[in-house]
């Protein structure tokens, strides 16, 4: 069973785990968040900008949202990260400096905005029609109406589909290392990485994913209760 002990040596060195930890906790999991965390904000804002013009009446609205998402969530994430980590850097230098930590929440950004616009246009579409005319009725106009009625309704019935769109950003975040990341901006993936690449020894990426893990899997459980509680309320409200 030698075969066993070196497989368990290889990827479950508590030593090597232990030496990983400290910069883990300290440096990749808070860039980790951040990255997520700033390009879901950003990318619930732009994909909300997406999803009204995919639904205006204006073909010069509607076009270029079009346009948008499908090249968005055509191209790969990394090639997206790298064209504008890449092409944006000189730009990047005279605003910032030399680092890449902005352009790479900006790439994640815009990434994450065109599946969230779809998110978004497909739950304000579930809404019923006859509710928006309603709403004008009322004396609404059509912008108060999908303002106070139709997107809060349309909102609600995708939170789960937003909440695993979340989930990606954070595995997503890992890509960002392909910019070349400073030794404090490092994120979870890179520092596991750098760890297994000084030591020939896998035990740090395996504890990288661990956190993953730890991030993704209450957030996955979030997701089927926020789902279950959206499917339990049309069944109260009509007891």
């Amino acid at each position: 069973m030698d075969w066993l002990s070196t497989l368990w040596r290889m990827f479950f060195d508590w030593e090597s785990m232990r030496e990983a930890l400290p910069d883990m906790l300290t440096v990749g999991l808070p860039n980790t968040l951040i990255l997520a965390g700033l390009s879901a904000v950003l990318g619930t804002v732009l994909g909300m900008l997406l999803a009204m013009a995919g639904i205006a009446r204006a073909r010069w609205l509607r076009w270029p949202a079009r346009v948008y998402t499908d090249v968005f969530r055509g191209l790969p994430a990394v090639v997206t990260i790298l064209l504008i980590g890449v092409g944006l850097a000189p730009l990047g230098m005279q605003v910032w400096g030399p680092n890449p930590y902005p352009l790479g929440i900006l790439a994640l950004s815009l990434i994450a905005a065109a599946y969230i616009g779809e998110i978004f246009r497909s739950g304000i579409q579930s809404v019923e029609s006859g509710q928006l005319e309603a709403a004008r009725a009322l004396g609404f106009s059509r912008g108060a109406a999908l303002r106070m009625v139709i997107i809060p309704q349309g909102v609600r019935r995708v939170l789960p589909a937003l909440v695993n769109q979340v989930i990606a950003l954070v595995k997503e975040s890992s890509l960002v290392y392909f910019l070349g990341l400073l030794a404090t901006q490092r994120e979870l993936f890179r520092i596991g990485q750098d760890a297994a690449a000084n030591t020939g020894n896998e035990s740090a990426l395996v504890l990288a994913g661990l956190f993953y893990l730890l991030l993704t899997v209450p957030l996955t459980h979030l997701v089927n209760h926020i789902d279950r509680r959206l499917r339990a309320a049309p069944k109260e409200a009509r007891a």
